[in-house]
């Protein structure tokens, strides 16, 4: 790692002042700026220190980015990365948003899992890890493009940033999910009733578990684990969808698993 403590507590505050002002975020100083993958994982860490004492909740769980190839080429980015979930960023399905509290937001159609027990030390697999997962549920992951030229940035401060994150939004969970067959599932996002993008289960590292499975160990690597009551999102199936006017009905639908709608305006 080659921030110091001080140049990581810094640019946490610059990115959390940033989200919690729905504004863009302005250019870090060179010498704040992560510039390797362990420098963009303690940026995170201490920004969501920074978020929770501005207000914003605990951990209430975690995202998978990239976990797609199409998504990986969008992003420029090799393979996956993870973020973290705030509490006070857990939204009521069907509820109204104020687009004035998102900058240059998008959405992404996600299937998102509930872990019922904590993980333990031990390496997880697409297989073993649904003895962790207590449900299956839709969700749509709201997105922000706080950054203008993304690419510019580098995948250290994307990394920092929680890969774009700002809010998820949970649907109906599906305790049964045992017998339906994630890799099949479908999944399309709509703006205002059109079709805006579709994919499948399959698109997400191969089974939306793999996603699941990598974020365990990738915590464990790094000290954490997953815990009883986190949701994680294990990454869109469909390419991401910029929301251009407003105001709009946003809506995801995955088969066999339900839909989660959303009004921005």
């Amino acid at each position: 790692m080659s921030l110091s403590p001080a140049a990581i507590s810094r640019t946490a505050a610059l990115l959390g002042a940033a989200r919690l002002a729905a504004q863009p975020v302005p250019d870090v100083p060179a010498a704040d700026t992560p510039a390797t993958i362990d420098d963009g994982y303690a940026v995170q860490a201490a920004l969501h220190d920074f978020l929770a004492a501005a207000g914003q909740g605990e951990t209430a769980g975690w995202k998978v980015g990239a976990t797609t190839a199409g998504m990986q080429t969008y992003l420029g980015v090799e393979g996956p990365a993870f973020g973290r979930m705030m509490s006070a960023n857990r939204l009521q399905a069907g509820s109204p948003v104020s687009p004035g509290g998102f900058c240059n937001p998008g959405i992404e159609c996600e299937i998102a899992v509930r872990i019922g027990a904590d993980a333990a030390d031990t390496p997880y697999t697409r297989d073993s890890v649904g003895g962790i997962v207590d449900a299956v549920l839709p969700a749509i992951e709201i997105v922000e493009n706080r950054y203008g030229d993304f690419l510019r940035r580098g995948t250290p401060l994307l990394i920092a940033d929680d890969f774009f994150h700002k809010a998820f939004v949970p649907g109906a969970e599906v305790s049964d999910w045992q017998g339906i067959d994630l890799a099949a599932v479908r999944g399309r996002s709509l703006i205002d009733g059109v079709e805006r993008g579709a994919g499948s289960g399959a698109d997400v590292m191969g089974h939306p578990f793999e996603a699941v499975a990598w974020l365990a160990n990738a915590l464990a690597a790094r000290g954490h684990r997953l815990a009883a009551g986190q949701t994680v999102l294990t990454g869109s199936v469909a390419p991401v969808v910029w929301l251009e006017t407003f105001p709009c009905d946003v809506a995801i639908e995955l088969s066999g698993l339900g839909a989660v709608s959303l009004r921005f305006g």
